[in-house]
């Protein structure tokens, strides 16, 4: 079984945000509190590392006291952007990738991921919500970097159509698809403050 003090997490940030008209997802208030605060809330007991991926507002990402790295071209070229600056910086043997717009994940994220590696031995785990995959919550071997920088040298952008190269091993949330709904304008904000998934600011 993978330790979870070998896995690190990357909190993906650096979109363009523009389903949102342009705004920066993470730093978007929800319930109180900067949407990234969320997805760190649940992270931090389930990794031994975090890294936040960002391409504007890295001042303010900062003050999460966590190491934070942007794409190495202009541009915004997408997820695999920010998962190859994270490969880069992570010292585990492990990378979690997580956006940063889906701030309901479950506690047991990590643990379900291990545990499809260790009945599927490949080289990244996929969380599969009952209905399709979701490649964005993945757990891969850092050593997948070189494939990463191949693929995206040759110009492809697309997250699925490379984690299925892997023939990755499929972690079930089939229970709970509803942890992995991402955030896109102010009515999925209240959806997700009216479901109790997160948690409020506390009142000073």
């Amino acid at each position: 079984m993978i330790d979870s003090n070998d896995i690190s997490a990357v909190i993906l940030a650096g979109g363009r945000g523009s389903r949102m008209g342009g705004r920066d997802k993470g730093l978007v208030p929800l319930a109180g509190r900067p949407m990234i605060a969320h997805v760190l809330d649940v992270l931090k007991p389930q990794v031994g590392n975090i890294i936040i991926s960002a391409n504007r507002n890295l001042s303010r990402y900062a003050r999460f006291e966590f190491p934070v790295v942007r794409d190495e071209e202009e541009g915004y070229q997408g997820p695999l952007a920010g998962i190859l600056a994270a490969l880069k910086q992570a010292n585990t043997d492990w990378l979690l990738c997580v956006p940063c717009d889906v701030p309901a994940l479950p506690p047991e994220l990590v643990q379900r991921l291990v545990g499809a590696l260790d009945a599927q031995p490949a080289e990244l785990a996929v969380v599969h919500d009952g209905h399709k995959l979701q490649p964005a919550f993945t757990l891969m071997s850092t050593q997948l970097r070189p494939s990463l920088e191949d693929y995206l040298n040759s110009g492809e952008r697309r997250l699925g159509q490379w984690c299925k190269r892997h023939c990755p091993a499929l972690a079930d949330f089939s229970d709970m698809p509803e942890r992995f709904a991402n955030v896109n304008d102010e009515a999925q904000m209240q959806q997700i403050v009216d479901s109790g998934l997160v948690k409020r600011a506390s009142a000073e």
